[in-house]
């Protein structure tokens, strides 16, 4: 067997190993070359009695049992001793036939909970810390005996098991080290599932999903039949709301906490939000709502820029001094709010004026001691405490008890400040020992042209003629590929963030002041701000050119963030023009076209996939007739008529039929509104049948294409139309391949479909084999 791995002992194991199947354990735990991530317990006469299945679980043979937390970590010397002699006395209980260890379950259980899976990166094992306190923790009630000192080195372990985990599976993980005590000291003060505990953002969940029973599958998160990337009340009664998009906690968490109160109960509410979602209108709405509610209810602020609203030149950082925490521990003691609540019952008795006065002394006061900005909080009704160091422990415990202890009393915000750079310093130091391993997933796909890449370097080429072309961008964050304009025209390019609401009107207020704007913006955060899109851009056909990016599938973000609503609900309105390009080419073309439309609003959706092209220079761009399409390959047996990148499952779907005889067109239509109604026609008096094809939902390009049939008449004759498109379901995270596998449309599905309307039905089922 050859090997190049180490041993327990740290130890080079590099060669070929030779099993004796003569002793009564050839080796233990032997690094499997055959799997290229398992582990192998052999029995004396090799039959495996536990195999790593998943790179950070171990599966017993007689069942897909996952245990032990999922933990990975080499076993020491003592400790491998003690398991060694164990399988001593018990291996030839077990070594009879992979099914009699149905027979003993227990003895299996208890030899597994002595071994953890170790994870494979790059060319050998890296040995993770140990995690005693962390391996009694099943559930938050687990951590109501710890000591703080316990609790602190409980968040340690966390933190080293996030960077173990996410570092394997190359996935982005600062947000959630950044939160790693805030989220113990929450399980520790409140008692979830009880108490109601939200988050606006899924990236910041990895901490909670551990201390809340998901440990052993975090290895599978955002992967097919695996963990959500976000809180989903599917996955678990310890996420009390699903969050994807952000900015929702607040305003569930006060629906939660006035339900609360009608019927009676005392449960508490705690809503997490943080910087980015500060930026969108729903959380001011969300707290104005509940300063005038009144109800009890708890919102943490988690600031990992040190700052409510910082600028892009400021580099200062908020800093907790022993002051700043000895004043956020009385803010939120019970003793300093009862005396604060009896000075108002006695002002207000002494009379208006003096109230007032009082008021503005006390708003005055807790001005000069929190943070600027805090009162704005204080305005909109939420009683302000902090700012609390987000990394002590002992601080956040002591807050959030007291915060826990009041009663009618109304909303608090907690300000707490955390790094996010937080225990990533020794991380990388000890990933770089091993290989160099990727902590953010953008990184992986910084070397992969995508249809951003194109877009960004089409407008920079446009901009550059044309000094009225503006972007303005909407999101999380900015996408890298927008530094390239950033770079060139900085004051033509503004950020919105997750306001996309405002992003919409003001990209109209840019337009009517004589502007060029391309709104650039996820489909799915599209959403959010369709409103805008109607009454402010098409009902005044305003001329603001939509950029709607991450159309489609989106693969392990899965429901949460795909983009298959846009083709819906923008085709349906009366001015907007709808595009979509099959290809990089097209998408050149589409902005130039955007460009030199002056007297409505457009738009053009792509998918976030990478391209396969060489990376050539871009040509320029060729506007397109509006409402027209093109016929790419010409056939007589079936006609393909796809919308945007579809239009290359459809060649696809072509070579399959081609080898077997059928002779396809593919055509692409390349708008869905205004239809290319004259290539319909000719694609329907050529062919007896007509498949249109589009990654959208019910009610979308598709359904445009039937409306059209219909009315001419099409459909009373011999053409039969088919339409391939996204299920009325949403779809789970998953690869993209699987994605479009689940949904029916890669190149196969159409290729069926097609085979099922000549029916040859037995040719279809065999391609779907």
């Amino acid at each position: 067997m050859k090997i190049k791995r180490h041993n327990f002992f740290g130890e080079a194991m590099t060669g070929t190993m030779h099993i004796d199947e003569q002793s009564w354990l050839a080796r233990l735990l032997v690094p499997s070359a055959l799997s290229g991530t398992g582990v192998l317990l052999l029995s004396r006469d090799k039959r495996c009695l536990v195999r790593q299945m998943a790179s950070s679980s171990w599966q017993c043979l007689f069942g897909h049992r996952s245990f032990f937390h999922g933990e990975s970590r080499f076993l020491s010397k003592s400790e491998l001793f003690r398991t060694m002699q164990f399988f001593k006395r018990n291996t030839s209980e077990f070594v009879a036939h992979e099914n009699s260890f149905a027979a003993h379950p227990q003895k299996v259980k208890s030899l597994c909970s002595q071994v953890g899976a170790l994870p494979d990166l790059c060319d050998f094992f890296w040995e993770k810390d140990p995690t005693p306190i962390l391996d009694m923790i099943d559930t938050p009630v687990h951590l109501k005996n710890l000591s703080h000192k316990e609790l602190k080195q409980l968040a340690t372990e966390i933190r080293s098991e996030i960077s173990f985990i996410m570092s394997n599976a190359r996935r982005p993980y600062k947000a959630s080290l950044s939160v790693v005590e805030l989220t113990v000291a929450i399980h520790y003060v409140f008692h979830a599932p009880m108490d109601k505990i939200l988050w606006d953002d899924g990236e910041q969940t990895n901490a909670h999903k551990i201390l809340t029973g998901r440990r052993s599958l975090m290895h599978t998160l955002k992967q097919k039949k695996g963990l959500s990337g976000f809180t989903s009340r599917a996955e678990s009664d310890y996420d009390a709301f699903g969050a994807g998009h952000g900015c929702n906690s607040i305003s569930a968490g006060l629906g939660m906490a006035v339900a609360r109160d009608i019927q009676g109960k005392k449960n508490r509410v705690v809503a997490i939000i943080n910087n980015w979602t500060t930026m969108a209108g729903q959380v001011y709405e969300a707290m104005s709502n509940a300063g005038y509610l009144d109800s009890n209810m708890i919102v943490i602020l988690n600031d990992s820029r040190h700052s409510l609203h910082p600028k892009l030149d400021d580099g200062s950082k908020m800093a907790i001094s022993p002051l700043s925490s000895s004043l956020s521990k009385l803010q939120s003691s019970r003793s300093f709010r009862r005396f604060r609540e009896a000075a108002k019952g006695i002002t207000k008795r002494i009379g208006k004026a003096v109230h007032e006065l009082a008021a503005k002394v006390d708003e005055y006061a807790r001005g000069m001691i929190g943070p600027p900005g805090a009162t704005l909080f204080e305005e909109l009704g939420l009683y302000y405490i902090g700012p609390v160091n987000g990394h002590n422990i002992d601080d956040l415990v002591c807050v959030l008890n007291e915060v826990a202890l009041l009663d009618s009393t109304g909303p608090v915000l907690v300000h707490v400040i955390t790094e996010d750079e937080k225990g990533l310093e020794s991380t990388d130091e000890g990933t770089s020992k091993s290989c160099p391993l990727v902590s953010d997933s953008k990184s992986m796909k910084s070397s992969l042209r995508t249809f951003n890449d194109v877009l960004v370097e089409t407008l920079v080429a446009e901009a550059e003629r044309d000094k009225s072309i503006v972007v303005v961008h909407t999101g999380i964050a900015v996408d890298p590929s927008l530094k390239l304009f950033q770079s060139r025209f900085p004051d033509r390019i503004f950020d919105i963030g997750m306001a996309e609401q405002h992003a919409i009107t003001f990209s109209a207020g840019l337009s009517c002041g004589g502007m060029k704007p391309f709104c650039i913006i996820p489909s799915t955060f599209l959403q959010r701000g369709y409103d805008q899109v109607i009454e402010d851009v098409d009902l005044q056909k305003v001329p603001v050119r939509f950029a709607i990016s991450n159309a489609g599938l989106v693969g392990s973000e899965g429901p949460t963030q795909s983009g298959i609503f846009d083709i819906t609900f923008m085709a349906c309105l009366p001015n907007m023009i709808v595009m979509a390009p099959s290809d990089e080419d097209e998408l050149i073309d589409m902005v130039a076209t955007a460009v030199r439309i002056n007297d409505r609003p457009i738009c053009f959706r792509y998918p976030r996939i990478a391209l396969l092209g060489n990376g050539s220079s871009l040509h320029n761009g060729i506007p397109i007739e509006i409402g027209k399409g093109e016929i790419l390959v010409e056939g007589k047996h079936v006609a393909l008529l796809g919308y945007g990148v579809m239009v290359q499952n459809c060649l696809k779907a072509r070579s399959l039929l081609a080898s077997l005889g059928i002779e396809v067109t593919v055509a692409s239509a390349r708008f869905c509104k205004p239809l290319d109604i004259e290539l319909i026609r000719e694609l329907c008096q050529d062919h007896e049948f007509l498949i249109t094809v589009e990654e959208g939902t019910v009610g979308g390009f598709g359904a445009h294409v039937s409306q059209f049939l219909a009315l001419d008449g099409l459909l009373d004759g011999r053409v039969k139309w088919r339409p391939v498109l996204l299920p009325d379901n949403y779809i789970e995270h998953a690869s993209p391949r699987e994605q479009l596998d689940i949904a029916g449309l890669t190149g196969h599905h159409i290729a069926a479909t097609a085979l099922s309307l000549l029916g040859r039905f037995r040719e279809a089922f065999s391609l779907m084999r």
